[in-house]
Order: C-alpha cells, then sequence, then structure tokens
C-alpha cells in the first residue's frame, strides 16, 4: 500500500510540476513543448517522475523523524519548524534533480527558468505537506483539546469542593451557636435542634450526590428552617411556600441554602422574612425577601459570593441571580433555566 501510494503522488507530483513549467515557460518564450523531440520530452518527464517519488520517499521520513525525535505537542513553534526543514529538503531536491533539465537543454538555463524551477514546485510541495500533515494536526489538535478540557475539569471540580468546605464550617458556626444559646434555656428545644443539626450534616456529608432532586433539597430547607425557628425572635413573621409540583427535577445541590442562611442571619426591622420556591414552566425559581435593619450595610457576604462562583461553574448561561437591596428590604431571586 505504501508503494502504491508513492508512486501514485510522487507519479502525479512529477508530471503536475513538470506540465505547470513547461506551460510557464512556453509562455514566456513562445515555443510549444510539443513541437519538440518526444524523446527529449520524455526524459524531462521521467526526471519528474522520479524526482516525485524520490520527494514523497524522503517527505515520508522527514514526517517519522518528526514525530518519533520532536514535541509531540503541534505548538506554531514546531510547526514552523518542520515548514523550515521541508522547505530546505525541496530545495535540495529541485535544484539537484529538476534545475538541471533547463541547463542542458534549448537555450540553456535563463533566469525565469530558475525561478519557475524553484517556485512551481515548492508550491506543491507545501500542497502535499498539508494534505498529508493534516490528519496528524487534527489528530493532535483534538487530544491537546481533550487534555485541557480534563486539566479544566479538574480545576473547576477542586474549586467546587473548595467552595462547598467554606460553607460548611459557615453552617457549623451558626449551627453550634444556635444550640449553646438553647442549653441554658430550653434543653428539650436543644435536642431537637441536635437532632435537626444531626440531618442537616448527614445531608450535607452522605446522602449529597452529583445532582439531587429539588424535593431533597426543598426537605434539607425544611429541617434548616426548623432549626433557625427555634432559636428566633416572636417577632420573626416567617412565610415558606415550596410548589408541591417541584419533586423529581434534578438540581446541584446547596443553591438555595445560602440565600436561606443569609436571610435568617441579616432579618431585622419588621422581622419579616418570606421563602418561595415555584416551578415556572421548565425553570425553578427561588425567592427569599426580608427585612432588615435600616443601618445594615449588607452585600451578601461570602454566602453569596460562593453562590455566585458556584452558578457560574455548574449552569453557566442557565442561571439568574438578581439581588434587590433598599434600605429595609433585602430579596434574591435565583432561576435555574
Amino acid at each position: 500500500m505504501k508503494l502504491k501510494r508513492v508512486i501514485l503522488a510522487g507519479s502525479i507530483y512529477g508530471l503536475v510540476t513538470y506540465f505547470t513549467i513547461r506551460l510557464l515557460l512556453d509562455t514566456v518564450t513562445g515555443m510549444k513543448f510539443w513541437e519538440r523531440s518526444w524523446q527529449l520530452n520524455s526524459v524531462e518527464i521521467g526526471v519528474c517522475v522520479i524526482a516525485g517519488w524520490l520527494f514523497v520517499i524522503g517527505q515520508d521520513y522527514l514526517f517519522r523523524y518528526f514525530d518519533t525525535h520532536w514535541d509531540h505537542e503541534f505548538t506554531r513553534k514546531r510547526i514552523l519548524k518542520e515548514l523550515g526543514v521541508v522547505t530546505a529538503f525541496m530545495l535540495l531536491m529541485q535544484n539537484v534533480l529538476i534545475l538541471p533539465i533547463p541547463v542542458f537543454t534549448d537555450d540553456g538555463l535563463q533566469l525565469f527558468d530558475f525561478a519557475d524551477v524553484n517556485v512551481i514546485p515548492l508550491l506543491y510541495g507545501y500542497i502535499y505537506y498539508g494534505l498529508r500533515r493534516s490528519n496528524t494536526f487534527l489528530k493532535a489538535y483534538v487530544d491537546n483539546r481533550l487534555k485541557l478540557e480534563k486539566v479544566m475539569n479538574d480545576q473547576l471540580q477542586a474549586e467546587l469542593k473548595f467552595l462547598k468546605a467554606q460553607l460548611h464550617p459557615h453552617f457549623l458556626f451558626n449551627a453550634l451557636n444556635t444550640i449553646y444559646f438553647q442549653m441554658d434555656e430550653d434543653v428539650v428545644a436543644a435536642k431537637r435542634s441536635v437532632e435537626l443539626f444531626s440531618a442537616l450534616i448527614r445531608y450535607q456529608l452522605y446522602d449529597q450526590q452529583q445532582t439531587v432532586p429539588v424535593r431533597q433539597e426543598l426537605d434539607y430547607l425544611e429541617s434548616f428552617i426548623s432549626l433557625q425557628k427555634l432559636r428566633a425572635s416572636e417577632r420573626l413573621n416567617l412565610q415558606v411556600h415550596f410548589d408541591p409540583e417541584l419533586q423529581g427535577q434534578i438540581i446541584y445541590p446547596l443553591l438555595f441554602f445560602p440565600l436561606v442562611e443569609n436571610a435568617f442571619k441579616y432579618v431585622g426591622g419588621k422581622y419579616r422574612l418570606e421563602i418561595n420556591a415555584i416551578l415556572k414552566g421548565n425553570e425553578i425559581v427561588f425567592e427569599v425577601e426580608n427585612d432588615i435593619p435600616p443601618a445594615i450595610d449588607k452585600t451578601g457576604g461570602i454566602g453569596l459570593e460562593n453562590l455566585q462562583r458556584r452558578l457560574a461553574l455548574l449552569y453557566p448561561g442557565k442561571h439568574k441571580l438578581a439581588i434587590e437591596k433598599t434600605e429595609t428590604i433585602f430579596k434574591v431571586r435565583l432561576e435555574l433555566l
């Protein structure tokens, strides 16, 4: 198969090179190569075909050498280096094998002969180079893209784990603080808080998969809300509505949690806190709105910053997070598309 390719490709290269050069020379000089001696034309064609065979064999050897001894990353520098070596090889072949033809025929070597012999075969040589190396370049490009995507995916996974690790201590601090204040005032409530706290920790550490049904996430939030209500002020006006249509829709876990946690942390003023989760077509809409003290300077804190980063990683172009703040109200709306 390789020999057939050498013969076929080399013959085409030699014949196309010869007839292109003859056409250009005849155009410039006014000669007609078919009026020349057929023996002379046959010799010139034969030399060009043999040069084509040697050209193909030489390029194939260079390609194997490049792939074996050079860096496997197909960078611009690597390709330019290859082209430099291939160009030098082609110029050597052309001047050694083809240039003697005009030297010993017709009216001898002219400047346009030298230009044609060096330019025409070089152009066809580059075409052959592109055809032969395109498959190698494409394979290298695909391999590089796969490696890059793997590195990026590993980096994203590491960043997500880091963000979750930040979430856990923040939540633990608030939950333990709640239980601490209950211990002296209401032991029964403290025990209940410990039970709820254990359920929350179990979800975060054990029950959590890569993605979860939205109902499972809402159950987790209900446990967290129950824990917060145990220590909340009697003035708290809490309204929670979870759409019963939200059941098996798949989402990434712990996306709603920072919104609810921040609302309980900063609620003040008239102590109104509303939490809503609804299904709007194929979109999941989660809203939290709470009153805040007029003097508070609240921009979201680390919880919302982490949430924004996680959404950018998990739902690129498929989410909307709107934050509204007035002197007395803080509202967040998250849409998962």
